[in-house]
């Protein structure tokens, strides 16, 4: 039963920290560069610059998000149960 409690609660929480990460990256994006992010950053008429500099933000912003919302569901989840998900146990 904690296992499936665990992949629930990290799903629903890594699609709460996507949503808010694709928020602020929109919202930085348009802050730096005064133009909407690229839809389609494969497209040959998005610039090489920046396709890249979307990608690397992206995939930091995302990971960062990520990361912080599985250790606060973990953290959530030791509250809860007493014990961390075997998921994220150390071997």
């Amino acid at each position: 039963m904690n296992s499936v409690m665990w992949k629930v609660l990290s799903a629903v929480s890594a699609i709460a920290a996507a949503q808010a990460a694709n928020q602020s990256l929109n919202l930085i994006w348009k802050g730096a560069t005064g133009n909407k992010p690229p839809t389609v950053p494969e497209d040959p008429e998005t610039t090489w610059k920046e396709a890249i500099a979307w990608a690397a933000l992206s995939g930091a912003i995302m990971g960062v998000a990520r990361m912080f919302a599985t250790r606060q569901a973990a953290a959530y989840y030791v509250r809860s149960t007493g014990k961390m998900p075997k998921a994220l146990v150390r071997d």
